[in-house]
């Protein structure tokens, strides 16, 4: 049974590797359609926000090898500056957005300059730093603009066919945001551009010794990463209409980690699988007991140890198994040249 189970596995998963872009995007819109039916919509487009989310972490943490515990303030700026654009300047939503874009792009942008130069610890806690920072100023400094702790209502207006009122118009322009951003990941990843990240993250001196300017591939990647939470921030400010410190705040940097080593660092499905999984078990668990986190404890641990690929690890290693195994009857001289 555990053969057939395999085998069926294996052939799915070459199937699902010569899809084409297209064929994924229609894939992972129909996964996110189903589940509206189990789930209320609006949890849907949270689901969705939030896998955006996850794959900007995935592209700095999975392919390039930084551990970024600062994510939350692009997230937030872009969640801030679209709200603050919608109140002071105008309620559009479509402006409205791309003013969270340029808000949290430029954020990343200058803040990259510094960070992109280190690596490791140094890189992970500098980005802690710059987020604490800026829950301090929107919490407390700037509490005349923010409105402080009491949180911020955004003022976006419905333009045409689009509404965030209606959660399902809602819905459908958030899903296009997040096939869009897939294929962006999608193109980088399989570019030269992301050979060369993935070579960054494998033996950094070495692209250096080769005469690449590394400065300049880690900022880039830094700003894209930058670029797409604040697009996630942007989404969540126009749809829910309201943001706080709280959503900015630095311990939430977990749960995206969380996600992403779940589904599988390293892999755009594995961010989706993984934002999906760890949200279906934050609704799961929280409605049945009080302290469900240590329970996430757990499951990051089961990670770390035996599942170090993710889900989407442990299901191609499975798949894989049928095309590693020796054909019944074989012996090893048969095998052998």
């Amino acid at each position: 049974m555990s053969e057939i189970v395999s085998s069926r596995l294996h052939a799915i998963w070459t199937a699902a590797r010569k899809l084409p872009v297209f064929a994924e995007l229609v894939l992972i819109a129909v996964v996110f359609i189903g589940l509206i039916p189990v789930l209320h919509v609006h949890r849907v487009n949270d689901y969705m926000i939030f896998c955006i989310f996850v794959l900007s972490f995935d592209l700095l943490y999975g392919y390039m090898g930084r551990l970024s515990f600062g994510q939350m303030l692009y997230l937030g700026t872009g969640a801030y500056v679209s709200a603050i654009f919608s109140i002071h300047v105008n309620g559009n939503p479509l402006l409205s957005l791309m003013a969270g874009l340029a808000g949290g792009t430029v954020t990343a942008a200058l803040f990259g300059l510094i960070v992109s130069r280190l690596s490791e610890a140094p890189f992970a806690l500098s980005n802690l730093a710059f987020n604490q920072v800026g829950f301090f100023l929107v919490g407390s400094t700037f509490q005349n603009v923010t409105n402080g702790e009491n949180g911020l209502s955004a003022a976006v207006e419905s333009w045409g066919y689009l509404d965030f009122a209606n959660e399902y118009a809602a819905a459908a322009f958030i899903l296009s945001c997040l096939l869009l951003v897939f294929a962006l990941m999608r193109y980088l990843t399989a570019s030269p551009f992301g050979v060369m990240i993935r070579s960054i993250k494998e033996n950094e001196n070495r692209v250096r010794f080769l005469g690449f300017n590394i400065f300049w591939y880690k900022w880039i990647t830094f700003v894209i990463c930058g670029f797409v939470a604040s697009l996630a921030g942007s989404l969540y400010t126009l749809y829910v209409g309201f943001i706080s410190p709280v959503f900015i705040h630095p311990l939430h940097n977990v749960d995206v980690i969380f996600a992403c080593l779940i589904g599988g660092a390293g892999n755009l499905y594995g961010a989706i699988i993984g934002g999906v999984f760890f949200m279906g078990m934050k609704d799961i668990l929280s409605g049945h007991l009080a302290q469900w986190e240590w329970l996430l404890g757990l499951t990051l641990l089961s990670i770390v140890f035996w599942f170090r690929r993710g889900v989407t690890g442990l299901l191609a290693s499975i798949a894989r198994a049928p095309a590693r195994a020796p054909h019944p009857g074989r012996t090893e001289e048969g095998l052998s040249p």
